[in-house]
């Protein structure tokens, strides 16, 4: 294997899909700000997620629409209304 290729800092970040309540721990490279006390009781860096495989239609099998920001709200300040 070629040596020095990987990033320096991969770490272990939690991993939390938002709609659905689901966590899980991997490492990643991603940057984040926010934190979160894991269930060994060490601190680790969170990344929120607004669908995964928990989440998700083909994975699940139900159809559930998943709006973080309201369809209504959305055209209002797109078309300037108040």
């Amino acid at each position: 294997m070629k040596k020095d290729i990987h990033p320096k800092d991969y770490r272990p970040v939690v991993f939390q899909d938002v709609s659905a309540g689901v966590s899980w721990l991997s490492r990643s490279t991603v940057k984040t700000s926010q934190t979160i006390k894991w269930e060994d009781g060490n601190e680790y860096p969170l990344f929120n997620l607004d669908i995964s495989s928990a989440s998700h239609p083909f994975y699940t099998g139900k159809q559930k629409f998943v709006d973080a920001e309201g369809r209504v709200d959305r055209f209002n300040r797109k078309y300037g209304r108040k």
